[in-house]
């Protein structure tokens, strides 16, 4: 079985984690662990501009995401590796926007199954604030699994486990 694990570093990321090192899963799962390094985009560098930030200013916010990035995948495959020393973890740090390039690399990976954690805003403000974890289960080519979760401990055993968003 091969498991896409999807973090952004957040309380949420880390139950979906805890969701997948405590789950019992076949032998030779593979989990592959990614985030998204979502680039800042144009109407982003021109404000900067006007404000007197310059592209090596740019350049250097663009280096401390992908810092960033990179290490919230370290601590986040080492914690799954931790929890459950039976699968074989592996990370990829993606480019782009989250919500196509998790599908995409589902789809380049043959995922069986996908879990994101769910920041839990509800299917309103998600259409206004743009929901990853929706996004992801309406264009996933695998099934997913949204685990709500963060500070409320749901996501762990008997604290309240998965549910859609």
């Amino acid at each position: 079985m091969k498991i896409l694990l999807a973090i952004d570093g957040s309380t949420f990321s880390h139950a979906a984690i805890r969701e997948v090192g405590l789950r019992p899963w076949p032998p030779a799962t593979e989990a592959r662990v990614v985030t998204v390094d979502a680039r800042l985009d144009e109407s982003t560098l021109a404000m900067g501009r006007r404000g007197g930030l310059g592209s090596s200013a740019y350049d250097e916010l663009v280096r401390c995401q992908r810092a960033e990035a990179n290490d919230n995948l370290d601590k986040a495959a080492a914690s799954l590796r931790q929890i459950a020393p039976q699968l074989a973890v592996s990370t990829a740090l993606l480019e782009g926007s989250p919500k196509e390039e998790i599908v995409n690399e589902a789809r380049c990976w043959e995922a069986d199954l996908i879990v994101v954690g769910s920041h839990g805003r509800g299917v309103i403000k998600s259409l206004f604030l743009g929901s990853v974890s929706l996004a992801v289960v309406l264009s996933a080519p695998c099934s997913v699994l949204v685990v709500r979760g963060g500070s409320t401990g749901a996501g762990t055993p008997g604290g309240g486990g998965p549910a859609g968003t």
